[in-house]
């Protein structure tokens, strides 16, 4: 139903990598090309798409060149040792006669993926696609967790107007019905940040994590991407150095360190859709960052065959239980640790939309320091901020 809306991926892209006979991931995958047409994807675990889409930036329309730069390269890496996985690239998303029909078609688009269960993978295009990767959960009734690695907070100025790439969060805790539960900014630099902005992401109990705090222990990272639904990059997170992103500073991530985020984020079982954004295909340097960019969704997908399925659902009982009674609280503080990944979670009393006279308890994600420093008679932090969002 989607085929006359998605261009297939250039012949040019597909032909040098169909010559050689390897399992190169141009001939792993299950591609919309211009001879076979559209692939079987529906029983697909992930699909890629690139949204040729730049509209909302003003200064880098070039970023609607990214999806098939990104492809070259990645169609020219080996798969990793994904036995039974299925992914497709069901090709480019026309750009539609306004940014709003671009929009309504990525909404649809991914809306169908979600229903389906499949993890969409975009490459844009502008970071603005992320508002509509968001209205994609409108379908069901529950609330969004967004996280976003980005230089920027991107949540603009009220009188900033129409929707783009500096003001799209804004847009996004604005919708109605609101949705977003959590958002976090992984890797912000806040010198390109007005502190009213920042005051205004704490009081709202986001979660927020500088630059240098990443960089000294990513793993702070892992718990957020662990309860997050929808991830996107933004490049322009990256060292100036790397070269081939729109509004790079001479700070920022390493190669390693936003494909290990990757990893992160696909080995969440909570995750259900990704996003890559801010690549100036009209660089000289663009193409080593198109590489990176590539490296970056292997990465993600390797991830996503390191899931443990230990993501709490209702069974407490499968996870060793901790009890730590802390000096000056009335209750214990309870910490569970999965048998199979040895990762972390606490109990948080909130109150949900469905009980909002009593409180009920929810698993959250942790660390293994949080449980240490509940030990030392401290509440983590991670705790006390679950704990005041549902106040």
């Amino acid at each position: 139903m989607f085929q006359d809306i998605l261009a297939p991926v250039p012949a040019s892209l597909l032909d040098s990598v169909r010559e050689k006979d390897e399992p190169l991931l141009g001939n792993w995958l299950r591609v919309h090309d211009e001879i076979d047409g559209f692939p079987d994807w529906e029983d697909c675990q992930i699909c890629i798409m690139g949204v040729l889409e730049a509209r909302g930036s003003a200064d880098f329309p070039q970023q609607a060149d990214a999806p098939n730069a990104i492809r070259q390269h990645l169609y020219r890496l080996f798969p990793g040792d994904w036995h039974g996985l299925k992914v497709a690239d069901i090709g480019n998303l026309y750009p539609g006669e306004s940014r709003d029909d671009t929009f309504a078609a990525l909404i649809d688009l991914l809306r169908d993926q979600l229903q389906r269960g499949i993890l969409p993978i975009v490459l844009g295009g502008s970071h603005d696609l992320v508002y509509a990767m968001y209205r994609a959960y409108e379908y069901n009734d529950r609330t969004v967790n967004m996280a976003s690695v980005d230089a920027r907070f991107d949540l603009g100025k009220q009188e900033d107007g129409a929707l783009n790439e500096r003001n799209y969060l804004s847009h996004v805790i604005l919708q109605k019905p609101y949705r977003l539960f959590n958002f976090a900014n992984l890797g912000y630099q806040s010198y390109f940040n007005h502190p009213e902005e920042r005051d205004l992401m704490e009081r709202m109990h986001f979660d927020l994590v500088r630059l240098g705090e990443l960089r000294s222990d990513i793993r702070l990272c892992e718990p957020i991407f662990r309860d997050t639904d929808l991830v996107s990059i933004d490049f322009s997170a990256m060292k100036s150095m790397m070269g081939g992103v729109v509004r790079h500073g001479p700070n920022g991530l390493t190669e390693e360190e936003v494909c290990a985020l990757a990893r992160y984020a696909g080995i969440s079982d909570k995750l259900s859709s990704f996003g890559l954004f801010g690549l100036d295909a009209a660089s000289p340097a663009a193409s080593g960052m198109s590489l990176l960019a590539a490296q970056t969704v292997w990465y993600l997908i390797e991830g996503y065959c390191g899931r443990k399925g230990d993501f709490p659902l209702s069974d407490r009982g499968a996870y060793d239980r901790f009890a730590v009674l802390v000096e000056d609280s009335d209750d214990e503080l309870i910490f569970y640790r999965s048998p199979l990944s040895g990762r972390w979670w606490m109990d948080v009393p909130v109150t949900l939309s469905e009980t909002p006279d009593k409180k009920t308890m929810v698993m959250v994600p942790c660390t293994h320091d949080d449980y240490e420093q509940a030990c030392n008679n401290e509440i983590p932090e991670r705790w006390w901020k679950a704990y005041r969002k549902s106040v």
